[in-house]
């Protein structure tokens, strides 16, 4: 069970909780294990759309697969609004010290600076607050105009809607892409935004494309890509022969099927490796049959 703890701060905007709150809902409906709970630093949280929530006050036990997200408030500037105070800031550094990860939508990132998360990591927020971000964070290397950012288990995405696109990559990551698929399907949104940064992940970098047949061998390849998957047997599944799958594949992502599967075999291992599993041991459990792949795949080209 992965406990989501969402840190609520007066004014923020509805969406930046709302969004990633259904996303793990909705993955929590699928038979994925996610428990929510919404924590202040006083009951009463006021919102910047005028809608009070309830909030508690005590925060439960989160272990390094755990998750908090800050969601954005509503603010012209980052120091006008937002204030934590020390104790919820050392705890939110804490957290992330001990294995844990640590997400923000919009403005949020600014609290994730204020507990020291932001120095020398990658990070994004709303373009409206990027430069001041980065001037109250000189440590931080701003990434404009992007969705979302990952680095070292601190998640920060742009403004409002893109919380989803951030709980979606989260639980591919974590569950694999057709989860995050079937979640963005439940919902009724589009899960294949992608932009050209590398922390996207693969469904969303080479799921932008109208090629129903590829889609199902997409889906396929999703569902069991620690597998090993013949190219004849993926292009029977499509209805095709291996030498259209081939050439539509390539056509529509750039990719050979082997090679998409062998990214998202790379995604899962990067996100054990992360929590502490050993180069081989997360290669073995992506499905390859040593490391020797999996160290190819993540040396720098």
């Amino acid at each position: 069970m992965t406990e989501v703890v969402f840190l609520l701060v007066p004014q923020l905007h509805l969406l930046d909780l709302a969004g990633p709150a259904q996303v793990f809902s909705t993955a929590a409906d699928h038979g994925h294990g996610y428990r929510l709970h919404y924590v202040a630093e006083q009951e009463d949280v006021p919102t910047a759309q005028g809608l009070p929530l309830r909030a508690r006050t005590d925060w439960p036990e989160l272990g390094p697969d755990d998750l908090v997200v800050v969601p954005g408030w509503r603010s012209p500037r980052l120091r006008a609004n937002g204030h934590l105070t020390a104790p919820t800031l050392h705890r939110l550094a804490a957290f992330h010290a001990a294995g844990g990860t640590v997400a923000s939508v919009c403005a949020g990132a600014d609290a994730l600076g204020r507990a020291g998360l932001l120095a020398g990591r990658r990070c994004t927020t709303h373009h409206d607050l990027q430069d001041e971000l980065a001037a109250r964070y000189p440590a931080a290397r701003v990434v404009r105009d992007v969705l979302y950012t990952v680095d070292d288990r601190v998640v920060t995405s742009a403004g409002i809607a893109s919380g989803i696109d951030l709980a979606l990559h989260l639980v591919a990551v974590r569950h694999g892409p057709a989860a995050a698929a079937r979640t963005a399907r439940a919902m009724v949104v589009y899960a294949r935004r992608n932009g050209d940064e590398q922390q996207a992940s693969a469904m969303l970098r080479h799921r932008a494309h109208l090629s129903d047949v590829v889609h199902r061998v997409q889906d396929e390849i999703d569902t069991r890509y620690t597998e090993r998957l013949p190219l004849p047997a993926l292009a029977a599944s499509a209805g095709v022969s291996p030498r259209t799958l081939t050439r539509l594949f390539t056509a529509a992502t750039a990719l050979t099927p082997l090679r998409y599967q062998q990214e998202l075999r790379r995604e899962r291992a990067e996100h054990l490796i992360g929590h502490g599993s050993t180069v081989e041991a997360a290669a073995r459990a992506v499905g390859f049959e040593d490391a020797r792949m999996l160290r190819r795949l993540r040396s720098p080209t």
